[in-house]
């Protein structure tokens, strides 16, 4: 077995503990002395210098939100080395433990994390690792130029080290735990013939979700991407593992499993056939429009969508419509509260039809995370046969939940039916769905 792999402890399992709420991100050895803080003073720059070997590269993604660096000319390995860097190669810049701020006019402050690190990751570099920088940054601006200048200077330091540093600058696909990164990293070295082996590879993180942790994104990372993780503590100090740690936010695998309708004894759609409106009740995302089209559309009922038609009278009017045409229609909104979904029920008894009401019982936190799915990580062979789907804003979901009331008989319905979360795709699609997909602070 590798060195490196021999550093530290691996958490080999997968098995994910209960879910909860997820926070915001935030010694002696041979080998070279390397400076703690870096001595040399400058005036700050607009840009950021160029550093020695160090070059930043063209930004990645759409929006240009993952930038990439690289230090010297990185080798793709199939053995890659993947580090956080603040709280893990180097010290972090405020909370506990950060490095004093660089005084003005001065070049940014900064410190290994321990004297150990230069040295661990030069051996990494004898045995044929890639070594990649795996980094949330939620700077702009002048920050931002600051930290992209402090990367130069910490590839100064370790001169005979080549690596790749990627940073997550906005709330999107990029950011950890989403698996944006990884998927670039992937991307660069098969462009290159490289497939990592991920049973060798590695990531090491600070936010683990250990008591005092801000945050468990870092292990959630390592799980999503598939590659064994470990503390700073656990890999260059070689301390036990943390088997103690509690992974914040939804968890798909907490999900029950229940049948996709209920009750399960009534047709969905009546035998014999009569015309009557259908009214869905529901977040965004939780499978209305595909349980329309598979369903109701199918059969001949008309899809009444406000996305389309664009405002709720245009779908008050387009059910009028159907009800003079003798057609049956499917609302498909969210219709959050009773006064909204009284504008059909109204319709229904003028026209003197039945109403059914099915409410689809996925939570919030199932909506959002089917929002990020869409949005960011369907797998590549399946967001190739559909249209792209922009992020709904998180603003959309808290509204519904914050406006919510329950559908009740009383409202002049002929039927409520509840419709459960079930996940249909092929296990490829399956696997991208049951990662930990959050941006925190949305």
């Amino acid at each position: 077995m590798s060195s490196a792999l021999q550093a530290g402890p691996l958490t080999l399992s997968k098995k994910r503990p209960a879910a909860d709420d997820d926070a915001s991100s935030m010694e002696g050895s041979r080998g070279p002395k390397v400076a703690k803080v870096h001595p040399f003073f400058s005036n700050s720059p607009k840009e950021p210098k160029t550093t020695g070997t160090f070059q930043w590269q063209k930004p990645l993604g759409a929006r240009g939100s993952c930038l990439h660096g690289t230090n010297l000319t990185p080798v793709c390995s199939s053995k890659v080395a993947a580090f956080d860097l603040d709280g893990t190669l180097i010290k972090p810049s405020f909370g506990k433990g950060a490095v004093k701020k660089a005084s003005k006019g001065a070049p940014p402050a900064w410190e290994w994390w321990r004297d150990t690190v230069p040295h661990a990751l030069e051996e990494l570099r004898l045995e044929g690792y890639s070594i990649v920088i795996i980094s949330n940054q939620a700077i702009k601006g002048t920050s931002l130029t600051t930290w992209k200048e402090k990367v130069g200077l910490i590839a100064a330091t370790i001169p005979s080290v080549p690596f790749q540093i990627f940073a997550a600058v906005a709330k999107d696909e990029y950011r950890k735990p989403m698996p944006g990164m990884w998927n670039e990293l992937t991307r660069i070295f098969k462009e290159d013939g490289i497939e990592i082996d991920r049973t060798v590879s590695f990531f090491v993180g600070d936010a683990a979700g250990r008591d005092g942790d801000f945050a468990s994104t870092d292990r959630k990372w390592a799980l999503n991407v598939d590659i064994p993780f470990f503390t700073p503590e656990e890999y260059f100090l070689k301390q036990p593992v943390q088997t103690k740690f509690k992974l914040d936010g939804f968890n798909v695998a907490d999900l029950s499993q229940l049948p996709l309708f209920s009750p399960a004894h009534t047709p969905v759609i009546p035998e014999p056939r009569k015309q009557e409106i259908v009214l869905f009740v529901g977040y965004p995302g939780v499978g209305k429009s595909t349980i329309c089209e598979r369903y109701f559309v199918s059969k001949g009922y008309e899809h009444i969508n406000q996305d389309t038609l664009g405002t709720r009278p245009k779908c008050v009017a387009a059910v009028e419509k159907s009800m003079q045409e003798g057609t049956s229609c499917v609302v498909d909104n969210t219709n959050r509260d009773v006064r909204t979904r009284k504008y059909y029920v109204d319709i229904a008894r003028k026209f003197e039809v039945p109403i059914r009401c099915f409410v689809f019982t996925g939570s919030m936190e199932l909506a959002w995370h089917n929002n990020l799915y869409r949005a960011y990580n369907l797998p590549l062979s399946s967001a190739s046969r559909q249209e792209k789907r922009d992020l709904v804003p998180y603003l959309a979901f808290t509204s519904f939940r914050n406006s919510y009331e329950e559908p009740s008989l009383s409202e002049g319905y002929s039927e409520i039916k509840q419709v459960n979360w079930i996940f249909e795709g092929t296990e490829e699609e399956k696997k991208n769905w049951s990662m930990w997909l959050q941006i925190e602070g949305k």
